[in-house]
């Protein structure tokens, strides 16, 4: 009961530090981080221990899933580059220059207990950066270079911090062995996230049924999870592959109304997993300073400051060198993708934010690890410098270099020209299709062909209108689209007025889903969320 209780009062905090964050215009993850070091530091209130298996096995699979079933497949291909270069080579860079700055200023810390302090900051949180992302403009590219990063860059922080924990222990590890078992943890993740993605879309064309539909698409995720975990393979790899799976597979399988539904609900699951596991990682902070009583606090706070900056400063020197180079050596690259501007690797560089991944691979540390509470203590300094620092920075940079687009200005992707010549295209489509039956059917059939003929005209004319409305400015456009809204809540309110008695329930809902689809249709046209 008590667990349950602490469960409410955190959903709750998360609400308020919600709304808070909204009125101060600051990162959620920021918002509630620092609420829940605050929540730590209150006394009376129960000590909230973070389970480090469980969160990782609660949390990851889901939020994983999520945000690779949103990717956009070929732009993700196109940028697969770029996107490995900082999932593995910015990893291992990273790990090495925390490494050896924490072996610098703990000279009592074995070499490979300093390597997996580093692999275990070393990945960009995929949680940390969708939430402080989603609140910003900017070029495509970056944002599917940044969330492409943070998809894969688990699987490679995690096997280094696997054979660091083993060096450390055991005294010894080989380098050969540690490569096969990258590549198989890789490869292994990856295909049986392929293949259970695809027994979950064969599930899904059997069941016909959006409840059911939704919840397989949850126990997904965790089946190829722990699939791979149970086989050593790397279940980040299975979840997000499994997840690409599914997005690409998404309009074969499910229903229109699965589709919707199912966009509630995981929206739903992801900003309650999200607030938790921030403010969870702010109640570790009374755990993390009762075991450090005994050293001197103005050298823990050089250490977490050092460290801090090592993470992020050699990030800028993995990044812009990692964009310049390639294109240097090839002249085919420099004509197929020319360099990008300053500005865009500085984003790049700047958008390093740690999250949970970090906080559970440092609570999983034995308890004999040696140093094993100075390690959580600087993971716990970069986590909180990363998502404070440069989470509540990372907006004003953008705008500083001229990457933020105003919400006015921003590309409308339902009403560009070829979004529009797309709709025109489907509506001939539409209307070639029925007027093919025409033939074959009877008189009242035929009646009834006219009148939805009719209606794709006018759909056509819709269409039409909206192309003349993007050519001669978006203004004229939202006027239309705003009216429409009007017009629908008129006919809600009439609904609502004046015939509550007189229909059944029933009746009444069906009229009133009608009215939120078009409102959503015109909502989605408006670029709203």
């Amino acid at each position: 009961m008590e667990i349950f209780e602490t469960l409410l009062g955190l959903l709750a905090a998360c609400v308020a530090l919600a709304l808070v964050a909204r009125r101060l215009q600051v990162p959620l993850a920021v918002a509630l981080v620092i609420g829940g070091m605050a929540l730590a530091l209150i006394p009376g209130l129960p000590t909230v221990t973070l389970d480090p298996q469980l969160a990782l096995v609660l949390f990851l699979p889901p939020l994983l899933q999520a945000s690779a079933y949103r990717t956009d497949w070929p732009a993700f291909r196109f940028n697969l580059r770029p996107i490995l270069f900082l999932a593995l080579g910015a990893v291992l860079f990273t790990a090495a220059a925390v490494a050896v700055t924490a072996k610098f200023l703990v000279p009592d810390l074995p070499w490979a207990a300093a390597v997996a302090l580093g692999a275990i900051v070393a990945p960009p949180d995929a949680v940390a950066a969708a939430s402080v992302l989603k609140d910003f403009r900017i070029p495509k590219r970056l944002v599917v270079i940044l969330e492409g990063e943070s998809l894969l860059n688990d699987a490679s922080s995690l096997v280094l911090y696997r054979f660091a924990v083993a060096a450390t222990l055991a005294g010894e590890v080989s380098l050969g062995q540690a490569s096969l078992s990258f590549l198989f943890s890789a490869a292994g993740g990856t295909l049986i996230g392929y293949v259970l993605g695809r027994v979950a879309m064969w599930v899904f064309t059997h069941l016909e049924d959006t409840l059911l539909d939704i919840l397989v698409s949850f126990l997904a995720s965790f089946a190829a999870y722990l699939a791979a975990e149970q086989v050593h393979a790397s279940g980040v790899l299975a979840a997000v592959t499994c997840g690409l799976v599914l997005g690409q597979q998404q309009h074969a399988a499910f229903t229109a109304r699965t589709r919707l539904d199912m966009g509630a609900v995981w929206g739903f699951v992801e900003f309650v997993l999200t607030a938790l596991i921030f403010v969870l990682i702010g109640l570790q902070l009374r755990g993390i300073l009762e075991r450090l009583e005994q050293y001197d606090p103005w050298r823990l706070a050089g250490l977490g400051l050092a460290v801090s900056a090592a993470l992020i400063v050699s990030r800028f020197v993995w990044v812009f060198p990692a964009l310049w180079l390639p294109r240097a050596v090839s002249r085919s690259l420099r004509e197929r993708d020319p360099m990008p501007p300053w500005s865009h690797a500085t984003v790049l560089s700047w958008a390093g934010m740690r999250g949970v991944v970090s906080l559970a691979a440092a609570l999983a540390l034995p308890a004999s690890f040696p140093g094993r509470d100075i390690i959580l203590f600087l993971a716990f300094c970069a986590i909180l410098a990363t998502l404070v620092i440069q989470g509540t920075t990372l907006g004003p940079l953008i705008r500083r270099l001229g990457l933020s687009e105003a919400d006015d200005e921003a590309a409308n992707p339902a009403v560009t020209p070829q979004a529009i010549d797309a709709r025109s295209q489907a509506t001939v489509a539409a209307m070639t299709a029925v007027s093919e039956k025409l033939d074959d059917l009877n008189p009242e059939q035929a009646a009834a062909a006219e009148e939805l003929l009719r209606e794709l005209r006018q759909r056509a004319k819709r269409v039409s209108a909206a192309s003349q409305a993007a050519e001669t400015g978006a203004e004229r456009l939202s006027a239309q689209l705003g009216l429409r809204l009007t017009a629908i809540e008129a006919a809600r309110t009439k609904l609502l007025a004046d015939h509550r008695e007189d229909l059944e329930h029933e009746e009444m809902a069906a009229l009133m889903a009608e009215l939120d689809l078009e409102e959503q249709q015109i909502r989605v046209a408006m670029g709203e969320r």
